[in-house]
């Protein structure tokens, strides 16, 4: 049914986040957070950006489903996300998986994450569903993805983004028809079906499906009756869609955000060390890719309470200073040097000591007289005086977590070893 009344149907959204997730590709990282918990961007957390996009898109109506290590990410949302107001018909839901159906079943699967809430979500009467990944860094508005949903009357949008078809195989990918209709659907396939027009390229799902509520607890109930699913949206839910009803792609260039300098759309999968570090470096440039300071688009997180960073020493060789950097609040850089390096709160680098091209998370300390480079440094580490890392590759690799493209991570239990 096409939409002609002109309100925002944001409105009658509820935006659902599925970050349970552990994200094992980020090795270390998510040792003890889940991959949408992993610091991001000098002060912001992963699950920041699919939580803001709701927000700015006018989404008053969250749900948040957790299950991995949840500690970390749970008292980031109870920090970061409690200003929602249920007197002006606002909500914020953590829904951490806790044996609601039965006794023996955490939950079993993206799908089966929003089944088991289904009590919950029919408490807040949102008319749509926008289920949303929550561990990608990217700016959307999905309003008007929510827009498309309703004006083309499919029975599920998938939002996907246009990659080379090379690239496509570890998606979800879809075949679409002339007017973007998807006509088949399938995970990571080995040779990824092409777009009508535009053969070398291939239509990805980010994770993002727009629904009309009545119709999704339809297909939930299906589906958890169904003794072969696995519980999955991309597995079993949107296939059956696209066999038995109708199933359109969304396009990413329709609906992202770009402020006036950013050039392309943005997005990415930071599942692994080196898209990590890649993506926070990004930030670094002098146009990033990635605007943070789009005040038109927020980035909402935590507001720590935190003194300004500070700059201390003016002599020659120790000198505090950062170039191409971002310093995050309660910074020290202490007659150091940081190059195109992230520093996220409350680090403190003694002098003497270089860094360049470091992403070192909250409250770290690095000694007098260190020398870093292509390090990604977990939270509270303590850095030795005089430590030598980005120079030595085998002896990189024999101390720390060494990535294909040479990039060092460093946690706690690594430096307990080199004592």
């Amino acid at each position: 049914m096409r939409d002609t009344s002109g309100q925002p149907l944001a409105r009658e959204a509820m935006a659902y986040v599925l970050a349970g997730g552990r994200g094992s590709r980020l090795n270390e990282l998510t040792d003890n957070r889940a991959k949408p918990a992993v610091y991001f961007g000098g002060k912001a957390r992963i699950i920041d950006f699919a939580l803001s996009n709701a927000i700015n898109s006018g989404i008053r109506r969250i749900g948040v489903a957790t299950q991995y290590k949840a500690h970390s990410l749970i008292r980031h949302m109870q920090r970061a996300w409690n200003f929602m107001r249920p007197e002006r018909n606002e909500s914020f839901d953590i829904l951490p998986a806790s044996q609601r159906i039965d006794e023996l079943h955490w939950y079993e699967g993206t799908a089966d994450a929003v089944y088991q809430n289904i009590d919950i979500i029919e408490s807040h009467a949102p008319r749509y569903m926008v289920i949303l990944a929550g561990d990608h860094i990217y700016k959307m508005d999905y309003e008007l993805m929510l827009r498309q949903h309703v004006n083309s009357g499919a029975d599920v949008t998938v939002g996907c983004l246009v990659v080379p078809r090379a690239e496509a195989t570890g998606f979800g990918v879809m075949a679409v028809d002339a007017d973007d209709n998807i006509t088949s659907f399938v995970e990571k396939p080995a040779d990824p079906p092409g777009i009508p027009g535009n053969p070398d390229f291939a239509l990805a799902s980010m994770g993002i499906y727009v629904f009309e509520t009545k119709f999704l607890f339809e297909q939930l109930r299906r589906d958890a009756a169904d003794l072969e699913s696995k519980r999955d949206f991309g597995g079993d839910i949107i296939p059956y869609i696209v066999r038995n009803g109708k199933a359109v792609a969304h396009r990413f260039t329709t609906s992202c955000i770009r402020a006036a300098e950013e050039i392309e759309e943005y997005w990415r999968d930071v599942g692994t060390v080196d898209a990590y570090f890649e993506a926070n470096l990004d930030l670094t440039d002098t146009v990033p890719r990635l605007n943070m300071y789009d005040r038109d688009w927020p980035i909402w997180s935590d507001a720590i309470v935190a003194a300004p960073a500070k700059f201390v020493h003016d002599e020659e060789g120790r000198r505090g200073m950062a170039i191409s950097s971002l310093i995050s609040n309660d910074c020290i850089v202490s007659g150091a040097t940081a190059r195109r390096s992230l520093l996220f709160t409350g680090v403190k680098m003694g002098s003497f000591s270089n860094v360049h091209e470091a992403v070192i998370l909250p409250y770290s300390n690095i000694g007098r007289g260190a020398r870093l480079s292509r390090v990604i440094i977990d939270s509270g580490v303590r850095i030795p005086e005089g430590l030598v890392v980005g120079e030595d590759p085998e002896l990189d690799a024999r101390r720390f977590r060494r990535t294909e493209n040479g990039v060092c991570l460093i946690n706690k239990a690594m430096i307990e070893k080199l004592a």
